[in-house]
């Protein structure tokens, strides 16, 4: 694995900016959901590190549940465009505010095919918060409650985002330069 300063092109969110934001989402979730019941469930594994960020910044009690969903083949970089529950949740969300939290949306296929499953579960609600929106890639609709940041259509990773499953612990959001970059086989 390349040591991550090798292949950085620019550092995209500094780890100061990603916390004063990730405060915001809080305190803006916990003045919503106040005297509501609130689950977040995190998509594994990019959205760990937003999500225990971001629960530190909830107020009101919430709980936490995960599901694995894959929509990326073996060493590619682009969603497949069908997504695959790899875990599921162990809590029943019926009739409960779920609030799904999500490192990035890029295609929006994955989120999408998810909301679609969990709709049919019957929550009281249903809302996604994306620390990461890149709208450029938008190839299906999805309805972004709560939104950590607009960017670019760059390859990025740091902050639960990987190159090649490293480097999910970067306290950034970095670009890949891709003239320096060769993925893993």
């Amino acid at each position: 694995m390349q040591n991550y300063q090798d292949v950085l092109a620019e550092i995209l969110i500094e780890a100061d900016v990603l916390q004063k934001r990730v405060k915001e989402l809080g305190e803006q979730i916990s003045a919503d959901y106040r005297g509501e019941n609130l689950l977040l469930i995190c998509i594994l594994r990019g959205g760990v590190p937003f999500l225990v960020d971001l629960s530190r910044c909830i107020s009101i009690p919430h709980m936490m549940d995960f599901m694995a969903v894959s929509s990326y083949g073996v060493g590619r970089r682009e969603s497949t465009g069908s997504a695959r529950v790899t875990l599921d949740l162990q809590t029943d969300i019926r009739g409960q505010n779920v609030l799904l939290v999500e490192d990035i949306v890029d295609s929006g296929h994955t989120i999408a095919s998810v909301l679609q499953m969990l709709s049919t579960r019957q929550p009281k609600s249903l809302k996604v918060c994306a620390l990461l929106d890149k709208p450029e890639r938008r190839e299906a609709h999805v309805p972004i409650d709560y939104i950590g940041f607009t960017i670019p259509n760059k390859f990025v990773f740091g902050y639960g985002l990987d190159l090649d499953e490293y480097h999910r612990n970067l306290p950034f959001v970095g670009v890949v330069d891709l003239n320096k970059y060769q993925p893993s086989e």
